[in-house]
């Protein structure tokens, strides 16, 4: 039925049917012979990656044979595996391989398995000395168990406890690190809300974050994409913890968060006496409050829980606030005394700054936006305490304070100290400081004067190339540049890239290689068993389509993979890295960039080979870079020379034309 696919030139090669290969392997996993068991094992989870097989052997009721191999394998081999322990260790591994292999094709539903098969899988990672891929390939199924059946999730969260995962997080083995992280991950992100709390104050008890910070982090080597991931989304999970008090308005009649605000003003202000027995001390008690929730910096005097009302940031401004006047008591007074003695306009109302500072600070770690799929963005510094948000917002508050003085703002300049203040945190945190000491320090390097000094870099650089001379030669020189960054492109596809095969497990993924040939006509792809660490040999791509057969290339929500329903489908940032091939009548070629630099090449370099506009927002930067430099070297020669935004006038006709010298 495919026969019309099969191109000419294609060497084919007989082999034994899917359907034959599972019946055989399905006889032989049953032999009696311990030795034919274990080559049928390894030949099993070698044959289940492929979908065909997978469906055959899963007709065959394969996954219920396993499982019951697991479960009974144990007590069955008991003897054996004093005397025989390598080849029962061999046999369950490749057992465990092919289940995670053949599970992985998303054939069969994960709420199928027994409680038996889940105690058995739990005790593999509860047993100490567990040999190495037994370890990791149970680690996986408990992952995918958890993320893919809710009533699985409150099974294992049964079988497994935070305190039996550490052990594996104090070895020296990533990849087994890696996929308890992944679990942790799992457990956290499925928990009920009310679980949530609970289970993030059990992990700060088994100081899971000092063990990871000292036994992953800063352990004596690369940590790896994945491990980055994982952290990163380890890291989003424990901030999304704030979301509750961040959508928490306060509640202006609530004694208990009014008694709040009474501490902050009284850590501020404790040395002033209090009048208590005069007569009209309440009314002076009203007045001296209203003049200090002023001086504390809130818009509203009389009742400061007003203040409090907008969401997000909630109530967790005010525990920022708190925090900050308990734990940094001496930078809170300080701070609140000086701004008090200020001319009214030119005080930094505390109150007020720390509320958008929260707010503004839950925006750039995205509290309560799930983690993307693809991202491996995590920040060391986070790791380095166990109320990390309060201490970045400790040092974010003094760093607005300074910069307040340093641009002698006054309270109509508020917004613009806010902006200051962001490009500030942003700069200091893409250089992924390692500790909040050292995040303090990039700080103190980017005063506002500094800001300045790049911003005014950066403006010049912009108001040099306005003049009318200029942009007539950035025009004449602009398709020159475009073909450039078209073959730059091209170029790259040429070389080609490695895409994950995104599924509802994110490790273990299936990977594949796409390229376009020399001569750019073909696009040659195929499957690969592990990320490339050099170049992919060109037989190795079986899989090949001929790039006039290709109608459009469609990105985001219009791609086919992502009209599909799924969790991971709605994931925001994996939207933003889709993109497909359309060719044929209703075929497709299904893409997930590995980052938005490699989207952007591809689409780019795709559009390119169709005679389309490269639209990316990468094309945008390289050709303004490309055209900065190319028209910097031009005007090399008139450095010094004011170039007139008119021409010259043309002048007038000489009297006579005797000076011309005719050569014939």
């Amino acid at each position: 039925m495919n026969r019309n696919e099969i191109k000419n030139g294609t060497i084919l090669r007989l082999t034994t049917s899917p359907a034959q290969n599972a019946q055989q392997l399905h006889e032989r996993i049953q032999s009696s012979s311990m030795d034919a068991k274990l080559e049928a094992l390894k030949d099993l989870a070698s044959l289940s990656r492929d979908v065909t097989f997978a469906q055959e052997f899963i007709n065959l009721d394969g996954i219920s044979l396993l499982t019951q191999m697991v479960e009974s394998g144990t007590e069955r081999y008991q003897k054996l595996q004093k005397i025989m322990k390598p080849c029962f260790g061999d046999m369950l591994s490749f057992t465990l391989t092919a289940f995670v292999e053949l599970m992985d094709h998303g054939i069969v539903s994960w709420d199928t398995f027994s409680v038996a098969f889940i105690k058995k899988i739990a005790s593999f990672v509860n047993k100490s000395g567990m040999d190495i891929s037994i370890l990791q390939r149970s680690l996986a199924i408990l992952e995918s168990m958890v993320l893919n059946s809710h009533d699985l999730y409150q099974k294992v969260a049964q079988e497994i406890t935070i305190g039996q995962l550490i052990p594996h997080l104090q070895g020296t083995d990533q990849e087994i690190q890696t996929y308890t992280i992944a679990v942790i991950n799992a457990l956290f992100l499925k928990a009920p809300d009310e679980r949530r709390q609970e289970m993030a104050n059990i992990l700060a008890q088994k100081q899971l974050r000092s063990i990871i910070l000292t036994n992953v982090i800063r352990a004596q080597r690369a940590i790896n994409n994945e491990m980055a991931h994982q952290l990163y989304v380890l890291q989003v999970l424990t901030f999304n913890l704030l979301e509750d008090r961040m959508m928490t308005k306060m509640d202006p009649q609530d004694q208990a968060q009014r008694d709040i605000i009474f501490e902050l003003r009284r850590i501020a202000f404790d040395a002033e006496s209090e009048p208590n027995n005069s007569s009209g001390s309440m009314e002076k008690r009203k007045s001296m409050y209203t003049r200090d929730y002023k001086k504390l910096g809130f818009i509203n005097h009389v009742n400061p829980a007003m203040d409090f009302t907008q969401t997000p940031p909630g109530m967790l401004a005010l525990d920022n606030m708190l925090y900050f006047a308990k734990h940094h008591q001496d930078a809170y007074i300080r701070i609140v005394l000086e701004n008090s003695s200020r001319e009214d306009k030119h005080e930094c109302p505390f109150g007020r700054s720390s509320i958008e500072l929260t707010k503004m600070l839950c925006e750039i770690l995205k509290v309560g936006e799930l983690p993307s799929e693809t991202c491996n963005d995590f920040h060391p510094m986070f790791f380095t305490h166990d109320r990390s948000f309060e201490e970045f917002f400790c040092i974010c508050i003094q760093l607005l304070n300074k910069t307040w003085k340093e641009m002698r703002a006054t309270s109509e300049d508020f917004n613009k100290v806010m902006q200051v203040v962001k490009e500030q945190v942003m700069r200091a945190l893409t250089t992924k400081p390692s500790s909040l000491d050292q995040f303090k320090c990039k700080l103190q390097n980017l005063s506002y004067t500094e800001i300045l000094k790049i911003r005014q870099s950066e403006r010049m650089n912009q108001e040099d190339f306005q003049s009318r001379p200029i942009l007539e030669l950035k025009e004449k020189i602009q398709p020159e540049i475009l073909e450039l960054i078209k073959q730059q492109r091209l170029n790259r596809l040429v070389e080609g890239t490695c895409f994950r095969k995104l599924n509802c497990r994110r490790r273990q993924d299936k990977f594949w290689y796409c390229r376009l040939s020399p001569n750019h006509k073909v696009l040659h792809y195929g499957d690969l068993e592990e990320s490339p660490q050099g170049e992919v040999p060109h037989d190795s791509l079986q899989d090949k389509l001929p790039v006039a057969d290709i109608k459009a290339v469609v990105t985001g929500k219009d791609c086919p993979h992502m009209k599909e329903k799924g969790a991971l489908k709605q994931n925001k940032e994996v939207l933003e890295l889709a993109f497909s091939i359309l060719y044929d009548s209703n075929c497709q070629l299904n893409f997930i960039a590995p980052d938005k630099h490699e989207y952007c090449i591809w689409t780019d370099g795709l559009n390119a080979l169709l005679g389309k506009d490269m639209m990316s927002e990468l094309t945008r930067n390289d050709l303004d870079t490309l055209l900065s430099m190319e028209i910097k070297l031009r005007l090399l020669d008139l450095e010094n020379i004011q170039i007139p935004d008119a021409p010259p006038p043309i002048p007038k006709e000489p009297s006579n034309y005797d000076f011309v010298y005719d050569c014939n």
